[in-house]
């Protein structure tokens, strides 16, 4: 029998982050899952810590990839779920109980089920929110607005994921989350309680300024270059307000 959940991590020399990640797994007192692990050849101790982590139903596949996306796109081929979550080494499940929870909301089989996000540093300590919240109603046309949901915190049915686009380097999972929008018939919200904790240090995060641009490229795609243009016109105080608070939180 297929699990409800596939638990979808991508790693590649991950030894200093993967730990985390593997010990949210495997605390969660829901058992209906697999995690698959798609590395992409590691030469540090990211196997071997992976290996020793006691997960039952850990699957574990290693050989060169072109890059995360194209991981990505290999463990959608080898999800056994009915759902993907696609938990990056590093991020982890904000609690025991977000699989359980997840679970319950399976019942009316939306097409996507998502939540909110919270941000913890590199020694596990909630630093604070995602400067974007969750909706309560989603749709494709929320992501107009930009990525209002955490890619970790978007559980999508496997039947209607599309492939990764690898043309688009560091912010395909925006143009991913996008297209399975706007295949998916119902969604489904997880609530106020943040359902994943992310490590502020991600890919997008180091490439920042490149990231935006793909996003926008993405976003002119799917909405068109006018509705983009007056979108991103309407993010300057957000962006403002942004840089404000870095800048008085530093003094």
């Amino acid at each position: 029998m297929n699990p409800l959940f596939s638990i979808i991590t991508v790693t590649w020399n991950a030894a200093q982050t993967v730990g985390a990640t593997l010990d949210s797994v495997r605390r969660q007192t829901s058992s209906d899952y697999e995690m698959l692990i798609i590395d992409g050849a590691s030469t540090d101790d990211t196997l071997a810590i992976v290996k020793q982590a006691s997960i039952a139903s850990l699957r574990v596949f290693s050989e060169p990839d072109q890059g995360l996306y194209d991981a990505m796109n290999k463990g959608i081929a080898r999800a056994r779920g009915r759902y993907l979550i696609f938990l990056n080494a590093g991020d982890s499940f904000a609690d025991d109980t977000v699989l359980a929870r997840l679970a319950l909301l399976t019942a009316d089989d939306p097409g996507v089920i998502y939540g909110q996000t919270q941000l913890v540093d590199s020694n596990r300590q909630v630093v604070g929110k995602r400067h974007l919240t969750a909706p309560k109603r989603l749709t494709a046309a929320s992501m107009a607005r930009g990525m209002v949901v955490c890619h970790q915190a978007f559980v999508a049915r496997r039947d209607l994921v599309p492939e990764y686009d690898l043309k688009y380097r560091l912010s395909s999972d925006y143009d991913w989350c996008i297209r399975v929008l706007k295949n998916s018939p119902a969604n489904a919200y997880a609530g106020r309680e943040p359902i994943i904790s992310y490590l502020a240090d991600g890919m997008t995060t180091r490439h920042h300024r490149a990231s935006l641009w793909e996003r926008f490229r993405i976003m002119c795609h799917h909405y068109g270059v006018w509705t983009t243009i007056v979108m991103h016109l309407s993010f300057i105080p957000r962006y403002l307000k942004r840089r404000w608070k870095g800048s008085a939180n530093r003094q």
